[in-house]
């Protein structure tokens, strides 16, 4: 292999940047990116990061708000790691620079929906997460910190048992059984295309990070950027790492809906600070729907906006802040006012059309509350990441402290070499799953050609906000079609397309065969929760055999 170092990191958002700026203390690090090294999602969020750090405020209301939204599958320990650290990284993203915004000296807290009091740090206003991607990115700078910006992972190389570095596609129509091999394999490096050259370069490390984000991409109503592909995702059910929760998918209440304009998030910072949801005839809807009304978790009112606009036949609902004081509008949300000024909105003056978007991916790797991953090596954080620490429906931004903190965890976790020989990796592994599902062989079929847009407007119809056994089953047919034909990506969109593509396999075969509703994940042929799916549905790939 050309290079080795200690760290390979993969992703440029705060979780990779913070997990490199901590990792370079402890050793050489890589961190390698599809696109320029702030072209990611941390530099969208809005709405802030949560903490429990405000006057009557503690870990334990923060957790009890973040089990509740949660909808009875949050991770008990992975929320109480979050909750009890998140002061401590607080304190450390205020070390590294981060410009939190103030109120007569003291940080200034916003309430968001499902929080029980006000605990969301901001900083410039609603452009938290522009702020933070630009100071760990100056940090990165400053330190060092080696970036390879345009090169887009695509293979992570494994040793051991079935290490033959030749992703496989499909699987066996049975769960795979888990066996003393599959804790034998261990993540050596990564394969990855520079996208300016079309060279392909493996990368060696003792310790590999998977930071890339979502996939909210999969959808063609999203908030999110065009980045975000499922690629960590995609990379670690390949190379046999386990993939739980992709059914619960976080849909945002809010992105801004008019004509010819792209769809941009109106935070739930904006229902915070008083924001008042009507109809197009001007009633409020929201009190009749949830006892905290506008504030409810996201879930509830994402379906409470879309049963209102089949009611009203519109395509959009109204957000009105044009009660609130215009000067608190505007200095509160700037990037939001400055957007919707562009295109011809003034929102002190008029209500702001709004209707759901795919926002959050809450399934990804599985981790445990180190971040370790079910492969030696291997570890993940961030939105790629799944903690446990959403459940069933993420507690609004729980998602950018869950980067830092988890991110923190994973970098201690690899100076643990406990078993471990001179130059590998600690000997430590989530624990495997004794029920994960191997996606089945898809079967040829007929199917419109696959493009990312057919690949969007599919999910967005058939595996949205409201689904059946219907649309589920109509999506897992052409999916699987798709599959059948794909040729071997060469080039960073056949890459992301074929990441989107398993990405959408494993979110439409786990919400079909969840048979409730429950959070994020909404079935009308099972429109309630059932006790007996008080679980996980978890995806590996059979064990892999040698060439």
């Amino acid at each position: 292999m050309a290079d080795r170092y200690d760290y390979v990191i993969i992703g440029s958002g705060i979780a990779g940047l913070y997990a490199a700026i901590l990792a370079r203390e402890h050793g050489s690090v890589l961190v390698l990116t599809k696109g320029s090294i702030d072209d990611c999602n941390t530099r969208w969020a809005q709405g802030g990061i949560a903490a429990p750090v405000g006057p009557g405020d503690s870990p334990e209301k923060h957790l009890r708000d973040t089990i509740e939204a949660g909808a009875g599958l949050v991770d008990e320990e992975a929320a109480r790691v979050l909750t009890a650290e998140a002061a401590d990284r607080i304190d450390d993203l205020v070390r590294l620079g981060v410009p939190f915004d103030t109120v007569h000296g003291e940080i200034a807290l916003a309430r968001e929906g499902a929080h029980s009091l006000p605990r969301v740090l901001h900083a410039g206003g609603d452009a938290t997460g522009a702020h933070i991607e630009l100071t760990l990115s100056s940090v990165a700078r400053l330190e060092g910190i080696t970036v390879l910006e345009y090169t887009i992972a695509t293979e992570i190389l494994v040793e051991g048992p079935g290490g033959d570095h030749e992703p496989r596609r499909g699987g066996s129509r049975t769960a795979p059984t888990a066996s003393a091999c599959d804790n034998h394999r261990r993540a050596a490096g990564v394969r990855a295309l520079d996208t300016r050259t079309g060279q392909a370069t493996e990368y060696a490390c003792r310790n590999l990070i998977l930071a890339t984000g979502g996939a909210g991409q999969l959808y063609r109503v999203s908030t999110n950027p065009q980045v975000a592909t499922g690629d960590g995702i995609a990379l670690a059910y390949r190379a046999g790492a386990e993939i739980t929760d992709m059914e619960f998918f976080q849909f945002h209440p809010t992105a801004l809906r008019l004509t010819g304009v792209q769809p941009f998030l109106i935070s739930e910072a904006v229902r915070g600070e008083g924001g008042i949801l009507r109809d197009e005839g001007g009633e409020r809807f929201m009190p009749a729907c949830h006892p905290q009304a506008e504030l409810a978790p996201r879930d509830i009112v994402a379906r409470a906006i879309l049963d209102r606009m089949q009611r009203t036949g519109a395509d959009h609902v109204l957000l009105d802040v044009t009660h609130l004081d215009p000067h608190l509008v505007v200095a509160r949300f700037p990037q939001i006012y400055r957007f919707c000024l562009d295109a011809g909105l003034d929102i002190t003056q008029r209500p702001i059309p709004v209707s759901p978007a795919a926002h959050y991916t809450m399934g990804g790797v599985r981790t445990n509350t180190w971040g370790e991953t079910t492969m030696r090596g291997l570890y993940a954080c961030g939105e790629c990441a799944c903690t446990g620490v959403h459940g069933a429906n993420r507690l609004a931004s729980n998602s950018l402290l869950e980067t830092v903190v988890f991110a923190k965890r994973v970098v201690r976790r690899t100076l643990v070499q406990t078993d471990a020989r001179p130059g590998e990796s600690p000997a430590t592994t989530a624990p495997l799953a004794p029920d994960a599902i191997d996606l089945s062989e898809p079967a040829p079929g007929e199917a419109a050609p696959l493009t990312r847009e057919a690949l969007q407007d599919l999910t967005w119809r058939d595996v949205g906000i409201v689904r059946d056994a219907a649309s589920l089953t109509r999506a897992t047919a052409t999916l699987g079609a798709w599959q059948t034909t794909l040729a071997q990506p060469h080039d960073r969109p056949s890459q992301e397309l074929a990441d989107l593509l398993l990405c959408a396999r494993l979110v439409t075969e786990a919400a079909l065969r969840r048979e409730e509703s429950r959070g994020a994940h909404y079935r009308t042929d099972f429109p309630e929760p059932r006790e007996e799916w008080r679980r996980h549905l978890t995806f590996r790939r059979a064990s892999i055999r040698p060439a």
